[in-house]
């Protein structure tokens, strides 16, 4: 039987989500957790959440009336954190320590795709498996160590630093680094490409990787 700890968990969240092969492939067997809105993602994806969280300002009335057998955790709409946040701490109840928030970038608020991003780089501090996505877009934080994603090849991607980097080495990509130092806010390492699977390695700072699987504009 699968334990809790090795299961994956899913939070569908309200932004852009494209159910892409690689999409459908990475969450196969995976619980499902959806958050406020991202509920309109589980009819596309042919799944059925085990529990829906949030205010639920965003659900829409169809929404609301199709999935009125998920069992529900309300939260008024004046609360302390997002619905996304409430939905990760769902999860994790749960026992999750693997996740994936998919819907977590894009989509008409660019304030909460950018807290995703940095809510992630905290969850992976605590030593979560965290996965972001779009379906044509994929994040993972980076902290020091090493880190090896599995990016297609020619995959464009761009390694975004959220604090100065030292010692960051970028390997099997197009454009590799050995040991460099990155400043707070440089735009060095926006573009790259990889060849197949990227290997980071980092001595201090944090990090996000961001990429386009499907994207092959920069071969």
């Amino acid at each position: 039987m699968t334990n809790a700890a090795d299961q994956l968990f899913v939070v569908l969240l309200g932004g852009t989500l494209e159910p892409t092969a690689r999409f459908t492939a990475s969450v196969a067997g995976a619980r499902f957790i959806a958050a406020d809105g991202g509920m309109r993602h589980a009819a596309t994806l042919g799944i059925t959440p085990e529990v829906w969280v949030g205010d639920f300002d965003s659900a829409s009335p169809e929404d609301l009336a199709t999935w009125a057998h998920v069992p529900r955790e309300p939260y008024p709409a004046a609360k302390n954190a997002t619905d996304g946040e409430i939905a990760v701490s769902a999860a994790l109840e749960r026992g999750a320590r693997k996740l994936v928030l998919a819907g977590a970038l894009g989509g008409e608020r660019s304030d909460h795709a950018l807290m995703h991003l940095l809510h992630a780089v905290a969850l992976k501090e605590d030593g979560l498996d965290i996965t972001l996505t779009s379906g044509l877009e994929e994040a993972w934080p980076l902290l020091p160590g090493c880190t090896t994603v599995a990016l297609p090849d020619r995959s464009l991607f761009s390694v975004l630093g959220l604090s100065a980097l030292s010692g960051l080495s970028i390997e099997n990509v197009r454009y590799p680094l050995a040991g460099f130092d990155l400043p707070f806010g440089s735009s060095r390492t926006v573009s790259n490409v990889a060849l197949g699977p990227v290997t980071l390695t980092l001595a201090a700072g944090r990090a996000v990787l961001l990429a386009r699987p499907y994207d092959h504009s920069g071969t």
